[in-house]
């Protein structure tokens, strides 16, 4: 039986891969977002293009949606390994540290809690894990969905 919701969700996974590692280019950061939400529609087109002849929109829509959530559930995860890296990146942890206003420093000392431990590489990659993953999921599936519906209804054939 072929799958191809796989084979473009493997490859929309390595897309968005590649466009995570282009948003470390200081310059070219403010592209990655809309590029990667091309991204989740390409894979779905992907998934829909690679399904047999006579396309038609809901299994269309199913492939794309599988696909989106497999390159949802890559580009996620890498997300979650790039986040100490970026974190490393921007100075480490004494720089954001530095960056928190005095009140609030005030406060968490006053609390017994030592802020280089609250704001470390490991919470941020925990937050990405909760927050960043779970909504790359439901994006992923959605636009997939998305770009294998277009996708099975210009070019049905």
């Amino acid at each position: 039986m072929s799958r191809p919701f796989l084979k473009a969700g493997l490859a929309g996974g390595v897309l968005l891969v590649a466009l995570q590692l282009v948003s470390l280019i200081p310059f070219l950061s403010c592209l990655s977002l809309p590029l990667m939400l091309i991204g989740y529609l390409i894979a779905g087109a992907l998934a829909a293009y690679w399904l047999p002849p006579r396309r038609e929109a809901g299994p269309a829509a199913g492939q794309g949606a599988l696909a989106g959530l497999i390159a949802g559930a890559i580009s996620g995860l890498f997300l979650v390994i790039l986040t100490p890296l970026g974190v490393a990146m921007s100075g480490g942890v004494d720089a954001l540290v530095a960056q928190l206003p005095a009140d609030m420093l005030a406060q968490l000392q006053q609390a017994g809690i030592d802020p280089s431990v609250l704001f470390n590489s490991g919470t941020f990659a925990g937050v990405a894990l909760l927050c960043c993953f779970p909504v790359s999921l439901l994006i992923g599936a959605a636009l997939g969905a998305l770009g294998g519906l277009v996708f099975a209804a210009v070019k049905p054939e």
